[in-house]
C-alpha cells in the first residue's frame, strides 16, 4: 500500500516551520483560495469556512493525501481584522487594537482525500495588547512587518513587544494549532510519537 501524502495547504514560513515540530514529512502546496472576509459569519465560524476552502481547493488535486489548511485572523467582537491592503489601513487597525483585548481565531481543516473525511475546528486565543503611542505605530509600520499580517501585527515578531497577556494555545496563535492537528491526525492514522 502506497504511503499517505501530507499536503500543507500554505505558503506560510510560520505554518511550514510548526509543522516541522511534529517531525512528520508533508509537502508544501499553495492555496488558490480566494479568501473572503466578508462573509457574514461568526469569527469561529468564518475562520472554519476559510480553512476549510484552503483545503478544498488542494484537495482534488492529490489522492491519498491528508490536506491540512489554516487561517489565522484577530477579531474585536464581531469585527473581523484580515491583512492590511496598505499602511494606512494598517495605522488604522493598530490603533483599535491599542489597549484593548482581542482574539486571534485560527481555523483549522484536514481532509482525508482516501475517504473524503473531513474535520474542521477553530481554535480561539485571547491577547492584550498594550497602550500604543503614536510614534511607535509609525515606527513599526515603517518596518513592512504589519503589511502582511492579520490585524496589522506580527505576534512571533517585533510586534510581540506591544502585547501584554496571552491566553490560549500558543501555536494557534502563531498560525496552526499544534495540539488540534496533532489529535486530529492521530484519528486519521497518522502517528505523531
Amino acid at each position: 500500500m502506497k504511503e499517505i501524502q501530507i499536503i500543507l495547504a500554505s505558503t506560510s514560513p510560520q505554518r511550514s516551520e510548526l509543522l516541522k515540530r511534529l517531525r512528520i514529512s508533508f509537502k508544501v502546496v499553495a492555496s488558490n483560495y480566494d479568501e473572503d472576509m466578508s462573509v457574514k459569519l461568526s469569527p469561529r465560524k468564518l475562520a472554519k469556512f476559510l480553512s476549510l476552502g484552503k483545503a478544498k481547493s488542494v484537495a482534488s488535486k492529490f489522492p491519498n493525501s491528508i490536506i491540512i489548511s489554516a487561517d489565522t485572523f484577530i477579531a474585536l467582537g464581531k469585527e473581523v481584522l484580515g491583512k492590511p491592503k496598505n499602511k494606512i489601513e494598517g495605522k488604522k487597525m493598530l490603533q483599535k487594537l491599542s489597549g484593548r483585548w482581542l482574539q486571534i481565531i485560527t481555523g483549522l481543516t484536514i481532509i482525508d482525500t482516501r475517504s473524503n473525511r473531513i474535520i474542521t475546528e477553530a481554535e480561539v486565543g485571547k491577547v492584550k495588547f498594550r497602550k500604543l503611542e503614536k510614534g511607535e505605530i509609525e515606527k513599526y509600520l515603517a518596518s513592512g512587518e504589519p503589511m502582511d499580517k492579520a490585524g496589522a501585527f506580527a505576534i512571533q515578531g517585533l510586534g510581540s513587544i506591544f502585547i501584554e497577556k496571552m491566553i490560549g494555545d500558543y501555536h494557534s496563535m502563531f498560525g496552526l494549532p499544534l495540539y488540534l492537528l496533532a489529535k486530529n491526525l492521530r484519528k486519521l492514522g497518522i502517528k505523531i510519537l
